[in-house]
């Protein structure tokens, strides 16, 4: 559930910066989106509208790159993706870029839905954004927070982890991070969880979020397999997505080194305790 006045941002900054900026929309409702991402806050803006606002000067890089890229690929992949449409501008009320799309319309994927139906069309979603051309886009880099290029950015990090909640399975780590993407690079979107999916009628409506998104190994892309995937549909997921064994290690390396995040954070946290002990136990099981 939004909370509003995180970072900074509310909904009364928020129309103050469109009557500003924007004057054609100052007559528009604010109204926070009942389900909030952690690195932006989203407001809808009227009923056709949103307005996206980075939260820390980490996340401003995505705000150009959303702008500039979104465009390119939205006529390639079968499901919406944001859609920008103005670009606002640092301010005295706000020090940061910011960005209006418009409203798509969806829920955030839940519990409950056929975990099988949404593997197949995320599978097929993720492979048209491979296919997209990538000679020009944004490699990754610290704009992606390096998601798609080499896990060994977060090898001290993940062994300290590890080290710390006293888990001794460094082997699938040290698997993921020995291997390497030897593949031209390819789009990847860097954020796959079900907050950034949304759905309609039981079926995947919408992929948002690409703050991460970039040009370089998808590997990252396959976390939401053990992050919510249940066995039937991680397999369905593995089959249809068509990638080789390396890079489902790398990804099992992501998810680990994602969820071993959380728990330093929360020990109590269920959900990273589970990701970590199907990652672990497929690893160990040769999978």
């Amino acid at each position: 559930m939004s909370t509003d006045g995180r970072a900074g941002i509310d909904a009364g900054l928020v129309s103050r910066l469109v009557a500003d900026q924007f004057p054609q929309w100052a007559d528009l409702s604010v109204v926070p989106v009942e389900v909030d991402g952690w690195d932006n806050r989203t407001y809808r803006l009227g009923s056709e509208l949103s307005v996206r606002l980075p939260t820390a000067d980490s996340y401003v890089p995505a705000v150009e790159k959303e702008q500039r890229w979104l465009p390119v690929l939205a006529p390639h992949l079968p499901l919406p993706v944001p859609q920008p449409v103005a670009l606002g501008a640092p301010s005295a009320d706000f020090p940061r870029p910011w960005s209006v799309r418009r409203w798509i319309e969806g829920t955030p994927v839940v519990a409950g839905i056929d975990e099988d139906l949404l593997a197949l069309d995320l599978a097929e979603f993720l492979v048209a954004l491979r296919g997209v051309d990538a000679s020009s886009g944004p490699r990754a880099g610290a704009h992606s927070f390096f998601r798609g290029g080499p896990l060994a950015a977060y090898d001290e990090e993940t062994r300290r982890c590890l080290a710390r909640l006293e888990l001794d399975d460094a082997d699938v780590w040290d698997t993921a991070v020995a291997s390497a993407w030897d593949g031209p690079d390819v789009w990847f979107h860097g954020d796959v969880a079900v907050g950034n999916l949304l759905a309609r009628e039981g079926r995947l409506a919408a992929v948002i979020d690409f703050g991460t998104s970039g040009v370089g190994d998808p590997a990252c892309d396959l976390v939401i397999a053990w992050t919510f995937f249940g066995d039937s549909a991680r397999e369905t997921f593995r089959s249809a997505v068509g990638l080789d064994e390396d890079t489902w290690a790398r990804a099992r390396g992501w998810a680990l080194w994602k969820a071993l995040l959380g728990l330093v954070d929360d020990p109590r946290s269920a959900g990273d305790l589970r990701t970590v002990e199907r990652v672990i136990g497929e690893h160990r099981a040769g999978s």
